[in-house]
């Protein structure tokens, strides 16, 4: 009899979902193989998840639960997918979409790539096939990033839209991501977006130099009751945050840097030169 891996279910969302699965397949009689057969997966793939050495993606969680029955229940494996990609997320971000997606204002600084709300599908594209090559995504998560990215953005498009500003390192327009074509369809979307008429575009330009007030990610939200939810990140954490004493020092450097950096008609000036590869 071949070794059975003990399975521990108590060591993240990831091995409770394997665990989970594994009993499963078990109370219903089914080796690996006749569970991948049904699901339209490999055995050596049902053992991977399973044992936490593969991550469940979504695709893979909705076969699982139409053969299992488990479709749009509480005890779906999406829904249990769902969970793993939400923990793998930066601490509070999964809330802070939850909050982007209603608020009345959203004031976002991005330095070095264009933020999400912003990106065009192409953009978001290479950036997540960037992340397979480095080994930091599979394909399959890679699509499902994207597709959130777009579910993100779609959120966003109501009946009555927030009024958007938007503070752009100048490092954001002048990084090439995806190739020429890519990029002059990124910037293409940028000048859309400042047309609009509840956006604002702004470019902090490299000459402000040390006048730059923020130095990394910074979104505030005004929520529909008014009070105002603040989310930074580094490289390896986020935090979402309401109280009053640690968002109104974001708020008043976010307007500092907003009087040092270009009008919304010079920062469009700017996106039309580089597009047409012009000095600026």
């Amino acid at each position: 009899m071949a070794n059975v891996k003990e399975l521990t279910p108590d060591a993240s969302p990831q091995a409770a979902y394997g665990a989970r699965l594994r009993s499963a397949r078990e109370a219903r009689g089914w080796k690996q193989d006749e569970l991948a057969e049904r699901v339209g997966y490999s055995g050596r793939h049902i053992s991977a998840v399973e044992t936490g050495r593969k991550p469940p993606t979504r695709r893979f969680s909705l076969s699982v639960d139409t053969v299992l029955g488990l479709t749009g229940t509480a005890e779906s494996f999406e829904r249990a997918w769902g969970e793993i990609r939400n923990g793998s997320l930066l601490e509070g971000f999964p809330e802070y979409v939850g909050f982007e997606a209603r608020a009345s204002e959203i004031r976002l600084f991005e330095s070095g790539l264009i933020p999400g709300p912003l990106q065009t599908p192409a953009y978001a594209q290479a950036l997540a096939d960037s992340a397979v090559k480095r080994g930091v995504i599979t394909d399959e998560q890679a699509e499902e990033r994207v597709t959130f990215l777009m579910k993100r953005q779609a959120a966003l498009v109501r009946r009555e839209p927030p009024l958007v500003i938007v503070v752009l390192d100048e490092s954001c327009v002048i990084r090439p991501i995806g190739g020429a074509s890519v990029m002059d369809a990124q910037l293409e979307r940028l000048v859309e977006f400042a047309e609009q008429p509840n956006t604002m575009l702004q470019i902090a330009p490299y000459a402000i130099g040390e006048h730059r007030t923020l130095d990394r990610l910074v979104n505030l939200l005004t929520l529909p009751d008014r009070s105002v939810v603040s989310y930074v990140e580094s490289q390896t954490q986020g935090q979402l945050d309401r109280a009053l004493a640690s968002v109104l020092p974001l708020v008043r450097a976010y307007h500092q840097l907003q009087a040092v950096s270009l009008s919304q008609t010079a920062s469009v000036d700017m996106i039309h030169q580089l597009r047409r590869g012009t000095p600026r």
